[in-house]
């Protein structure tokens, strides 16, 4: 592999898609002897984005009234498209 003056390298595709390294994956390097050693940090950038996601989604809809939360979604849709018939119109 070629190392660029920022010490870069890539990791080729077909490893990437073994270990499952997606972009902005985090990884750790350490030296074991004359072994460069990396390995996957946490359990990987998809997971935290769908954790932060579900935080978030709830977040959302914990703050809407009472009773939009009693309403379904084809509601809810009528209520974002703007239609005379959502939520009580």
């Amino acid at each position: 592999m070629l190392i660029t003056k920022k010490g870069q390298v890539t990791i080729p595709k077909h490893i990437r898609d073994a270990a499952d390294i997606a972009p902005g994956s985090e990884m750790t390097c350490s030296l074991e002897g004359s072994w460069i050693v990396t390995t996957l940090a946490g359990t990987g950038v998809k997971d935290d984005r769908r954790t932060k996601l579900k935080v978030a989604a709830a977040r959302v809809r914990g703050s809407f009234s009472t009773k939009f939360q009693q309403i379904g979604a084809d509601e809810i849709m009528g209520f974002i498209r703007g239609e005379d018939s959502a939520v009580g119109r």
